[in-house]
This record gives C-alpha cells, structure tokens and sequence, in this order.
C-alpha cells in the first residue's frame, strides 16, 4: 500500500517536473521520506531525480545557457560532500526537521525577491550554486536558491529551467556517489523508477495540453502536504 502511494506520487512529481521544468524532489520529498524514513527517503529521491533530469535533457539541451550554468554547477559540486556529511552525521529527527525547514524554503522562494537582487553574475552564481549543492546533498531541494539566482539574474524562464536539467543531473550523480545506492528492495527501487519514467513520458504528452498554471498548483498543494507533515513528524520525534 506505501510503495503504491509512494508510485502514485512519483509519476505526478515527474509529469510536474516535464510540464514546469522544476519541483520533482519538492513534490516527492514528503511522501518517500515518511515511507522510507530521513536518510534513504532522501537517497531515493535523488537518485529518481537523475532518471528525471536525463529524461528532461534532450529536449532541454539547445536551450541550455552554458556560462551561469557551469559556475552554478562548479560551485554546487564544491559544496556536496558537506551537505552529504551533515545528512550522515544528524540524528532522524533533526534531519527530518532540516528537510522540512528546507521545504519551506523552496516554497517560499518566490518571496526572496529582496535576497535575490544580490544574487547577480558570477559571484551570485558562485554563492548561489554552492547552497544549492549543500542542499541538494543534505535533503535533494536545491531549486530555492537556483530560483533566486534566476530571479536576481533576470535568466529567462524557457533558458534556466533548460540549464537547471543540467545543474540537477551533475548535483544528483555527484549525491548520488556521496551518499551510496538506497538499500530499499530493489523491486521498490526498480518500481519507484519506472514511475519516474513513465511520468516523464506523460509529462512530454501533457506538456502540449496541461496549462502551466494548472500544474503549479497541483505542486504547490502536494509539496505543502508533505512538508507539513514533514515537520510534525520532526518535531514528534524530537520530542519523543
């Protein structure tokens, strides 16, 4: 019953993913961390992001904006093994309310308009890019602070979530080596990664017939579910 969830939530955060560019881990981030616990839910979710972000690529190549795109990249890779560290080193319940925390980072990143004017060139890209690594190591959400950069850098939509296919592919491989393969069932994994599969599909066939709108907000509502009940079981088991 969990891992048909856990699918049935995969496709939607990678057809969410084809639609928008962006959001895969903030959508699956809840649900496959309550399934599988802190450290292997977030395992999990940034190995399905690899499978997403090389199923994303192709279309998105001949749009990729190559220069803020290898100092965010270069940056972010700098960074990952400190956030691969903090994950390891954490007890359950302080990551768990480390992952929410950095959901409601990513869902308030539309608000950081004040925080993103200083987030412009190569210096922006720089600081930006290695938070973005830390996080993206630590709990798979490193969208906020690319989306910060890409609003204080004035990076035209189509452009950026082109070169963020990149950007995540390089920070999921590089997480991937640093925190190891999940150690769920391969049948789990092998499911969980066909549905990751199988939505990208969709996502390409929706694309053309989903308005864009439409598929932000069915994100915003599962990504707040799952946060949400993010942070109550952190704080439960703080406290437990």
């Amino acid at each position: 019953m969990l891992l048909a969830l856990t699918a049935a939530v995969t496709v939607i955060a990678a057809v969410i993913q084809r639609v928008t560019g962006l959001a895969f881990v903030l959508v699956l981030i809840g649900p496959v961390v309550l399934v599988y616990g802190p450290v292997e839910g977030v395992t999990i979710a940034v190995l399905l992001a690899v499978i997403a972000s090389l199923f994303a690529l192709p279309g998105a190549w001949r749009d990729v904006d190559w220069p803020p795109t290898r100092w965010l990249l270069g940056a972010g890779l700098v960074a990952a093994p400190l956030g691969a560290l903090t994950a390891l080193v954490l007890p359950d319940a302080a990551l768990l309310l480390l992952i929410g925390l950095m959901g409601l980072l990513a869902l308030s990143a539309q608000r950081l308009g004040g925080v993103a004017r200083h987030l412009r060139g190569r210096g922006g890209a720089i600081g930006a890019g290695a938070l973005a690594g830390f996080m993206h190591a630590s709990s798979g959400l490193s969208g906020p602070a690319l989306a910060s950069y890409a609003l204080g850098d004035d990076w035209p939509q189509r452009r950026f979530a082109a070169s963020a296919q990149v950007i995540f592919l390089g920070y999921g491989l590089v997480s991937v080596a640093l925190r190891g393969l999940p150690s769920s069932p391969p049948m789990d994994l092998v499911v969980l990664g066909v549905c990751t599969a199988a939505g990208m599909l969709l996502g390409g066939w929706l694309a053309r017939r989903v308005p864009v709108a439409l598929a932000r907000r069915v994100m915003l509502m599962c990504a707040w579910a799952g946060t949400v009940v993010v942070l109550i079981r952190g704080i439960v088991a703080l406290f437990s």
